[in-house]
């Protein structure tokens, strides 16, 4: 290699994963210039200025000649802060003598500050992947992403604080290992929260449990202030608790979105409650470069839509094919993205827009006034939520009773035997839970007795459901069954899952 070009090895992201990226600095006699190609966003061109500060005020020469950065391969877009210390060591090896198999065996990634402090940086986790797959002896990031990238096993991750760390880790004079074990890890999510804070609504409660035994997609109707947002924000308390592939496509997500990683992980499941103002790409995700939106914000977790209708149409009627794959590929001119979204909908709404509450046993408001508040929410999506849930104002002596309500431990030990039983009977097929049977599943393990089609046939004549709510009444009595511990479905698991039917009992 020419002395005055060197080549360094970096990432950078396109989605949730990292690509290889080839940090070429050029340095050659002419008038004092400084050029970044290989379609750099804004951040990437002002690197030079960084770089040249943090050189600079470490006792580093910054050359006054002409510098050109390439940045391969040249036809992708290339944005962030991490590409500055792959320039600056690609700058000082043009005059420093580091071996070039050693530099050319580490990944290498970091933001500068103007002392040459070594900054966080996103999408530490993925490109740690990278490494392992490219066959890198190591990587070499800022010591606040060390813990995060160590998720990955069999990759040595170097967590520096200063670009002199990295400058003398090169040259032989220090070794500056960071490396954390998974079982260094703690898992254990923690929760502020806990079901025994909701007084009363027991029925609520229970399609709740039902919804997370079987990752069911949920409806809450009722007036404002019965705790349909306090239920809702305790659903992830009792939902089973992740496994170490969960944690590590959750942070993966997290990481690339450049979010707060506290201990470097995500241990509990997400729990995301957009605004009802947020536009499609916000939500589904997108943008000039993808980026992940909220519902694969909440993938392995809970995505809450409160004030359901009041949402953009488009950017509920985009939910709908997420919610049947589990994922989202955003395509833009060049490119393709997959995110992946696998996510419990919990949506809560008001009975019309005008209710102020209850009266008596009914709501405040007429028959035409709620047609006309759900109207705005279409079928084909309300046909992918398996529950709707009324929740009802709370009496006041519920509020000020002194009654044992159960734990969410308690229920998430109940919710965590039914998803065992579901996880061996869908082992080595793409089903997650009963909510994403399909025809076929349906038929194997939905079989119904005599009574039980009785009961069906019941509910669709005289209570008028639509032959649409026929699956999701199977899907959700599989749930119940297996709640129990159950083989086989019964008349009551039906009858239970027709409850939960309330907009195709009243309104639909």
């Amino acid at each position: 290699m020419s002395k005055g070009l060197s080549k360094i090895f970096s990432s950078s992201l396109l989605g949730v994963d990292a690509y290889l990226v080839e940090v070429e600095v050029d340095i050659h006699p002419g008038l004092p210039a400084y050029t970044t190609v290989g379609l750099p966003d804004t951040a990437v061109r002002e690197s030079k200025e960084r770089v040249r500060s943090a050189l600079k005020n470490n006792g580093y020469e910054f050359p006054s000649q002409k510098i050109t950065v390439n940045l391969a391969p040249a036809d992708r877009k290339k944005e962030g802060s991490s590409f500055d210390l792959p320039i600056a060591i690609g700058i000082i090896s043009t005059y420093l003598n580091f071996p070039e198999e050693k530099i050319n065996s580490f990944l290498l990634m970091g933001e500068l500050a103007l002392d040459g402090r070594l900054k966080p940086i996103k999408g530490a986790l993925a490109s740690a992947f990278l490494a392992k797959e490219k066959g890198f002896q190591g990587i070499i990031l800022p010591k606040e992403n060390a813990r995060e990238a160590s998720l990955v096993e069999k990759i040595n991750v170097y967590g520096m604080n200063h670009v002199i760390e990295v400058v003398e880790f090169f040259l032989g004079e220090v070794k500056s290992e960071n490396k954390f074990e998974l079982a260094e890890f703690n898992f254990s999510p923690v929760f502020d929260v806990d079901f025994s804070d909701v007084k009363g609504q027991f029925h609520v409660k229970r399609a709740l449990e039902v919804a997370s035994a079987g990752s069911h997609n949920v409806l809450m109707i009722g007036p404002p202030g019965s705790g349909k947002t306090m239920l809702a924000r305790r659903i992830p308390t009792i939902l089973p608790e992740m496994n170490i592939d969960e944690i590590i496509e959750i942070t993966k997500i997290y990481s690339a979105s450049g979010l707060n990683l506290e201990d470097g992980i995500i241990k509990q499941r997400p729990f995301r409650s957009p605004h009802h103002t947020i536009t499609d790409v916000g939500l589904i995700g997108g943008g000039q470069i993808p980026k992940p939106g909220e519902i694969s914000l909440a993938h392995n977790g809970v995505l809450f839509l409160d004030e359901f209708p009041e949402f953009e149409k488009s950017a509920l009627e985009s939910l709908r094919q997420p919610m049947e794959d589990g994922k989202v590929i955003i395509s833009r001119a060049g490119i393709s993205v997959t995110f992946p979204s696998k996510f419990m909908l919990i949506a809560a709404m008001n009975p019309c827009a005008e209710t102020m509450g209850f009266s008596g046993e009914e709501y405040d408001c007429t028959h035409y006034q709620k047609m006309k508040y759900y109207s705005k929410l279409s079928t084909p999506l309300l046909d992918r939520i398996d529950i709707h849930v009324e929740v009802p104002k709370v009496k006041f002596h519920e509020m000020i009773s002194d009654g044992n309500e159960e734990s969410s431990d308690k229920i998430r030990a109940r919710v965590e035997k039914a998803r065992k039983i579901q996880w061996e009977r869908f082992k080595g097929k793409k089903i997650w839970a009963n909510s994403q049977m399909g025809k076929k599943e349906l038929k194997k393990y939905c079989v119904l007795d005599g009574q039980s089609l009785q009961l069906m046939e019941m509910a669709m004549n005289r209570l008028k459901m639509s032959a649409r709510a026929f699956d999701r009444i199977l899907k959700v009595s599989r749930t119940i069954a297996d709640l129990e511990g159950e083989e086989h479905i019964k008349s009551y698991h039906v009858s239970e899952a027709i409850q939960y039917r309330m907009l195709d009992r009243t309104f639909l």
